[in-house]
Formats: C-alpha cells, sequence, structure tokens
C-alpha cells in the first residue's frame, strides 16, 4: 500500500489513476438506481395515433404523408423509399415501449403500410400497465355503446294506487 501511495505522489501513475476514477464515475451516473432519486420517464420519436393510420391511403405522395404523419423518425440514405416512424417510451422505473410503423414508396407513392409492429395507443397504454404490474382496465369502446341495440324492457307506467 505504501508503494501504491508512493507511486501516485511521484505522479508516475496519477493521470492513469484519475482517468480510470472519472470513467468509473461517469459509466455509472447511468447504471446505477439511486433509492429516492427521482427519473423522468422520456418518450422519443413520433407519436404515432389511430387517426393518422385511418387516414393513410395507397397511392398518397410523400408530402401528403408528411402532413398526415409529420417527418419520420428515420429516413434511411440507403433507402430512401422507406420511412420509418418508430415511437418509443422508457419509464422512470425502466419499463420500455415501442411502436413502429413503416411505410414504402414507389415511384413516388405510397406503396405500403406495413403495421406488423404498429399497436394503437391504447393497446400500447395496456402494455404498459401490464408491465407495470397494474390492472388493465376494460376496453373503453365508445362506438360499441351506439351500435348494441337496448334490450331491455321499457319500464311500465306507474300505476296509480287510487284507482
Amino acid at each position: 500500500m505504501q508503494n501504491l501511495l508512493n507511486a501516485f505522489r511521484s505522479g508516475r501513475h496519477a493521470a492513469t489513476l484519475i482517468l480510470l476514477v472519472a470513467t468509473l464515475l461517469a459509466g455509472g451516473c447511468s447504471s446505477l438506481r439511486f433509492p429516492g432519486v427521482f427519473r423522468i420517464d422520456v418518450g422519443q420519436g413520433n407519436l404515432i395515433t389511430k387517426e393518422m393510420v385511418d387516414k393513410l391511403r395507397v397511392g398518397m405522395t410523400p408530402r401528403q404523408v408528411e402532413y398526415v404523419m409529420g417527418s419520420p423518425m428515420v429516413a434511411d440514405t440507403f433507402h430512401p423509399n422507406r420511412w420509418d416512424y418508430i415511437y418509443s417510451l422508457e419509464t422512470g422505473k425502466g419499463i420500455q415501449i415501442q411502436n413502429q410503423l413503416t411505410l414504402f414508396f414507389n415511384n413516388e407513392r405510397l406503396a405500403r403500410i406495413d403495421t406488423s409492429r404498429y399497436k394503437d395507443p391504447e393497446q400500447l397504454r395496456n402494455d404498459l400497465l401490464q408491465q407495470m404490474g397494474l390492472p388493465v382496465p376494460p376496453s373503453e369502446n365508445k362506438d360499441q355503446d351506439k351500435a348494441t341495440p337496448n334490450t331491455e324492457a321499457p319500464n311500465p307506467p306507474a300505476q296509480n294506487a287510487e284507482a
């Protein structure tokens, strides 16, 4: 131990030791989760709503698609006819969800919409709640109430007790 302190005092290993300590401290900031420290939820990318996807039509121009969806998160230089819309969310507790929609163009027209990795926002919310161990609420389908006919018998008129 004394030899180590003498070597450090002489300056031979001082720079190496300082660099090692700085690297360990900087690397530990992102991976350690200190108790009681609040970490924010971080959402990145394009938020993809069901309404936006419903407006997409094969044959649209890139400008029309960009008007509906916004700029793509990933516009690949090697595949200019492929646009990727990606949204990811990492909660402060480290839970991650991701949503992706890929669009393919041919001759400056939308040729194909790949929804294989797309989830509507309600399904994303349910996935997040399930990963957090919270109960998933029942589906909130507002159109279902309109489509379901009322099968209950109407209430009979009140009988007059004096009659």
